[in-house]
């Protein structure tokens, strides 16, 4: 599984919990994107390495551009603690006044899923995480 595909079914699960109001399905995709932040164990590495025996390609989603890592953090932990923290604060904090977060992330994180360019990714790459 590709991150990618990843993003394109939690994108796609994320507005079907939004339309549908469905409280546990955001609460779920929020406990997800969190325990793979902090742990680091990613479906799609996870998934990867049971079918195909490694753990998918680095580079993938960088669009071929060679960037300095500064830091040992990945981009794609990191991807996944900044979708935890905003949908969390636009779930929990202050739902009236930031309905519309959720949904933005909604949309781009499956737009990124779509079209393999997800420019959270890329910015967090670009400020140095490997």
């Amino acid at each position: 599984m590709s991150n990618r595909l990843y993003r394109m079914m939690f994108g796609i699960a994320l507005l079907l919990g939004l339309y549908f109001d469905a409280l546990p399905v955001l609460y779920a995709l929020i406990a997800l994107a969190g325990f793979e932040a902090v742990t680091n164990l990613r479906i799609p590495r996870v998934v990867s390495k049971l079918r195909y025996g490694n753990t998918g390609d680095p580079c993938e989603g960088s669009l071929g551009i060679p960037f300095h890592a500064r830091t040992a953090f990945e981009a794609e932990r990191g991807w996944r603690l900044t979708v935890a923290a905003m949908l969390a604060l636009g779930v929990f904090a202050y739902p009236e006044a930031l309905w519309f977060v959720p949904w933005f992330m909604g949309f781009a994180i499956l737009g990124a899923g779509i079209s393999g360019v997800c420019p959270m990714f890329l910015a967090m790459k670009w400020a140095g995480l490997k």
